[in-house]
């Protein structure tokens, strides 16, 4: 097994023979390693100021100019993007930029340092500043000290480096997020263990585990792992698989612990925190038990956790809702505040709510989170006047994108509206406030999703399943739920466009007949004909229960 090396001394000790990283199928050495960042060092030390943002595409590339920018004193700024609006809040917080910035006047290597000697750094001056939303979703800088994270590395090191040996790190996340530097970089850095290039596609996983490896993953990527994919190699090779950045559902654990052949482990924490605790998955859903050296308590439901990765041993609350699971875990409950997670990014739906306010076209809006198969961002939209003309010219569909690329600057695709409502006012109950659930109610479905059996030029049939939760249900009627004959009548001509070329214009309805009725929870056929000899859609509902509804629908060219 390699030597474990402090990171205060990474780049101060010559480690002959030690690999650092792995790409193109070439080995970099911990020689060219330290070569690199000399000439960084070099750089930075020439550079006036002592605050500089770093973004690199590249781990081995970041690694090199992180230390060189650490060995002279200046205290790193980890943007998680290079986004516009990212560097354009930069440039209020740093001195300058080094790395993969597009219109910058960026800082780049110089030659290689004069000095022979590299002394160890110094773990409490030693500064990296990383952004989070914090509870009051604006962008925060939190300050961390090397102290912070080397204590961090070693209490990974010590709860799991044992079963890891000298195996390859492999990951989808980035290093320029907290959980990334982490896991891909720092410890890696210190217990020897090569670097691989970040990897962003299942089928470049299955080709890249062949030797020995971890995998630094995500929940988006082990929730979406395929099995028509190979994953023998996995199986074979793989010794540890690591999610964090959001909740791992357990039927995404279970599936993935499948095609891997092991169980995923699971990291808790924050960029406020660091890591608090970890679980592994097997079976039914694990409780959270603490790294070596966190403490955790509740109060009021909260969790609070006193930690070597913060900067005091103070308590810290956290707002996260939690209960205790026998004495040596804990189970989270919910969050206390707006800050969701959604495809393992941090969001806060106040801050994402300012910025669409900021907009012209904008009056009110409310964003809410529609918990469905994968959770998706939602807005509800009041328009200003100039809005609500643009809409009225444009329509629906070209006003949210229009207020979608108002967003781009400052978010990124997964952390912007997916679905939008455009009202006349926020829905408000008789206390005057806007509740989540009526604005959640404006997208319900207005029907279900038809699983289609069978589809030729003259028929069709296919299955719905009746959705308790359908809209067309609210109010039809408050005694017992039925599904109104509009709605049916509504679907089968849908459907019927998508099954079959119909005429453009509606003429009338013939044969229509309502037998019996259909409540929610229902499994329903649904059979179309097209009579092209008369123009017309023929429909029939029919469930175990016998027929409940039939008729034909007769349809016209455009009148000219």
């Amino acid at each position: 097994m390699t030597e474990w090396i402090g990171l205060d001394r990474i780049a101060s000790r010559p480690l002959p023979g030690r690999t650092v990283a792995l790409a193109n199928g070439r080995a970099l050495d911990h020689a060219a390693f330290r070569d690199e960042a000399s000439r960084w060092r070099s750089a930075f030390e020439a550079a006036p100021g002592s605050r500089w943002a770093l973004y690199f595409d590249d781990t081995a590339a970041f690694a090199a100019a992180l230390f060189g920018a650490w060995h002279t004193g200046k205290a790193v700024y980890l943007c998680g993007d290079n986004l516009p609006e990212t560097v354009a809040r930069l440039r209020a917080e740093v001195d300058g930029f080094a790395g993969d910035f597009a219109n910058e006047d960026v800082l780049t290597a110089g030659a290689p340092h004069a000095a022979a000697e590299w002394p160890p750094l110094d773990e409490d001056a030693t500064h990296l500043m990383v952004f989070t939303s914090g509870s009051t979703g604006d962008a925060t800088a939190i300050g961390k000290t090397l102290s912070q994270l080397a204590r961090e590395v070693e209490a990974l090191q010590a709860t799991f480096g044992d079963t890891l040996g000298d195996a390859i790190v492999h990951g989808t996340v980035s290093h320029q997020h907290i959980y990334g530097l982490l896991f891909r970089l720092l410890w890696p850095l210190a217990s020897g263990r090569p670097i691989a290039p970040r990897l962003f596609f299942h089928e470049e996983i299955v080709a890249a585990l062949d030797r020995p490896a971890l995998l630094v993953s995500s929940p988006a990527h082990l929730k979406r792992m395929p099995d028509t994919l190979d994953w023998s190699n996995a199986r074979t090779h793989l010794r540890a698989v690591f999610s964090s950045g959001g909740a791992l559902p357990q039927d995404a654990a279970a599936a993935a612990g499948h095609l891997l052949g092991l169980a995923p482990t699971e990291i808790y924490g924050s960029s406020e925190t660091g890591g608090i605790a970890w679980r592994q998955w097997r079976g039914a859903t694990p409780p959270w038990r603490a790294l070596p050296g966190v403490e955790w308590r509740i109060a009021d439901e909260h969790l609070e956790v006193s930690s070597p990765h913060l900067p005091t041993r103070d308590w810290w609350r956290s707002e996260d809702r939690a209960e205790a699971d026998g004495a040596q875990g804990f189970r989270l409950t919910g969050r206390a505040d707006r800050i969701v997670k959604i495809e393992e990014r941090r969001v806060s739906l106040g801050a994402l709510e300012r910025q669409l306010a900021s907009l012209p076209q904008v009056a009110e809006v409310r964003v809410v989170v529609l918990p469905e198969a994968r959770l998706q961002l939602a807005a509800v939209v009041v328009p200003s006047s100039d809005g609500a003309a643009r809409l009225a010219n444009e329509g629906r569909r070209a006003f949210a994108r229009a207020l979608n690329d108002g967003l781009a600057d400052a978010q990124d695709a997964v952390t912007r509206p997916r679905r939008w409502r455009f009202v006349d006012a926020l829905p408000m109950n008789a206390q005057g406030k806007v509740r989540e659930a009526d604005l959640r109610a404006l997208f319900r479905p207005e029907r279900p999703q038809p699983q289609w059996l069978s589809r030729s030029d003259t028929s069709a049939e296919l299955e719905i399943v009746l959705d308790p939760e359908l809209a067309v249900f609210d109010g039809h009627f408050p005694q017992i739920a039925i599904l109104p004959g509009v709605a049916q009548l509504d679907w089968a001509v849908r459907w019927g466009r998508e099954a079959f070329a119909l005429p453009p214009r509606f003429l009338r309805m013939e044969m229509l007949k309502f037998q019996r009725v259909l409540r929610p929870g229902a499994r329903v056929r649904l059979h179309l004909e097209w009579l092209q000899a008369k123009s017309a859609l023929g429909f029939r509902y029919e469930s175990e229960h016998g027929a409940h509804a039939s008729g034909r629908v007769v349809f016209g060219e455009e009148a000219v």
